[in-house]
């Protein structure tokens, strides 16, 4: 099969690029300036991924079931999925760049920046196929950002003597966002994820998506599933250590 790199145009993404920088800029110099400046940078990530994170979950959704030719894992991408793809990648660079500048040692987070990268370019211009899949994928990843955004926001805030409020709205919405996160990314997310390998698995992508391409993308997906359970499961850990400890602490008032 021959594959013709970049064979479509990119119109879109350097003005969606340039869109989430000034967004991630005016955070960081105006929004948050009055912020501590160890906490400037993550709400100021939050704040881009606030704007793509519940406009993507639309967008993907609309690119997909809007499809004349009906869902498919292997189909030809659509010039409205396509654009989604530039809106992702975009995010995904500023965000990238966002870490690179400021934790520069979290090798966790820019190495699944990168591989997610690699995941939107690839299906976007390497192979123009299989957009149906990731943005299925995208949709269930970014379906929980704006209750995760809002969370870390407050959980950055909190340490902060002067904001009560961020310690109410973090201990608030820790158990109902823990288990909105582990029902998506711990059932949903890899139902989904199996169907589109089972589909690949079986041959349905011959043609148009080599088996190299769609195994790596299943490696990229199956690992950030499972850092996602395991990240999950331990915030459920601390959260119940958390209210058993200030239970034991109570009783020992009592007594």
């Amino acid at each position: 099969m021959s594959i013709n790199v970049f064979k479509t145009s990119v119109p879109d993404l350097p003005l969606f690029f340039t869109m989430f920088l000034i967004i991630y800029l005016v955070a960081y110099l105006i929004v948050f300036r009055n912020w501590k400046t160890q906490i400037r940078p993550e709400a100021s990530s939050c704040l881009i991924s606030i704007f793509h994170g519940t406009p993507a979950v639309f967008l993907a959704s609309r690119a997909v079931f809007s499809s004349s030719s009906g869902f498919s894992f292997s189909s030809a991408n659509t010039a409205a999925q396509n654009t989604v793809l530039d809106f992702s990648v975009a995010y995904f660079l500023t965000d990238l760049l966002h870490y690179i500048v400021f934790y520069p040692s979290d090798v966790l987070f820019i190495g699944h920046h990168v591989a997610t990268l690699f995941v939107f370019i690839t299906c976007r211009f390497l192979v123009s196929h299989g957009a149906c899949a990731i943005l299925g994928l995208l949709i269930l990843a970014e379906v929980t950002s704006a209750c995760q955004n809002a969370w870390t926001l407050a959980g950055a805030r909190k340490s902060d003597p002067e904001s009560r409020l961020a310690v109410k709205v973090y201990d608030l919405l820790s158990p109902p966002f823990y288990l909105y996160y582990s029902v998506v990314r711990g059932v949903l997310g890899p139902l989904f994820f199996g169907k589109m390998v089972a589909s690949y698995a079986r041959g349905e992508a011959n043609g148009v998506i080599p088996n190299w391409l769609w195994v790596s993308w299943a490696v990229v997906v199956g690992t950030a599933i499972t850092v996602s359970i395991l990240w999950i499961w331990n915030l459920w850990i601390e959260l119940f250590r958390e209210r058993k400890a200030k239970k034991l602490g109570q009783d020992k008032k009592v007594r």
